[in-house]
């Protein structure tokens, strides 16, 4: 009988037994790898969701002006400004309000009312809307809408682009412009989440010189080299990043679209509860 079958003389196990040894060896290491991996993701999910919570407020107060990409408020800041400011709402298709999904009259408690979401089935014809609201004076407690913060869902070039667009409470200039999430490539598309990009935005307008809604758009180039009167509806695009641009205008268009009966109201002068 061969010796790479069976121990030698000295005791010491053959070269077979060592080759189960090893897998054994391979297989209870992985086993406690994938436990450990399942366990660590399962004990930070929580700590995940807190910090994406976190991001997605402190964007929707940086698009409406509140606070600046340069602040770098805190946490807590971040949730007691964002507590005291922003109001979430559901808006219906004619651009009015619903207490939560299941409708006001059905569950007027706020304790009893569904989490807001922005994940809203089609079903509903229910759109989320975020309303950054002020008081009117120190004596009445009264507040007013100072402006309107909706969410951006957009095409990219290499997968989809999220973000915030604010609105002064004349449903026309924008207030401000956020992107949270984007795949697009570094130092091209990629700086559609820089500062320098998202400040082209405000004051411009989604309207024309006749008042009808056209959206705001990515130029080509340089917005100043537009026909006068077109300058308002557009902002300065990114030099070698032409489809993002593209891609972006038809996202915002879209989610404009959507949202123009809230935009309507303002442009009237109808103040959202």
């Amino acid at each position: 009988m061969s010796d790479s079958s069976i121990s030698d003389k000295s005791g010491l196990p053959s070269k077979r037994n060592e080759r189960i040894y090893a897998l054994k060896f391979a297989a209870v290491i992985s086993f406690v790898c994938c436990m450990l991996l399942t366990g660590a993701s399962v004990g930070l999910k929580g700590y995940q969701l807190e910090n994406m919570e976190l991001d997605r407020q402190k964007n929707i107060l940086e698009a409406a002006g509140i606070i600046h990409q340069e602040d770098n408020p805190s946490k807590i800041q971040i949730r007691q400004i964002y507590r005291e400011k922003i109001e979430e709402v559901y808006v219906n298709q004619d651009g009015s309000t619903v207490a939560d999904k299941t409708k006001a009259e059905e569950s007027p408690e706020p304790e009893n009312r569904l989490p807001f979401s922005e994940d809203l089935p089609k079903s509903e014809n229910l759109l989320p809307l975020y309303l950054y609201k002020e008081y009117a004076d120190a004596q009445s407690g009264l507040k007013f809408v100072k402006a309107y913060i909706i969410p951006v869902e957009s095409r990219g070039l290499w997968g989809k682009i999220y973000g915030y667009l604010a609105f002064e409470n004349d449903g026309v200039t924008i207030a401000g412009f956020t992107v949270y999430s984007h795949s697009e490539t570094p130092g091209l598309g990629g700086e559609i989440e820089k500062a320098w990009f998202q400040k082209n935005f405000v004051g411009k307008k989604i309207v024309d010189s006749a008042n009808d809604f056209v959206s705001i758009s990515i130029a080509k180039g340089q917005a100043s080299t537009l026909p006068e009167d077109e300058r308002q509806n557009y902002v300065d695009g990114i030099s070698g990043a032409t489809l993002t641009g593209k891609y972006l205008t038809q996202g915002l268009k879209k989610n404009l679209e959507q949202y123009e009966a809230v935009s309507v109201r303002f442009r009237q002068g109808k103040q959202l509860e």
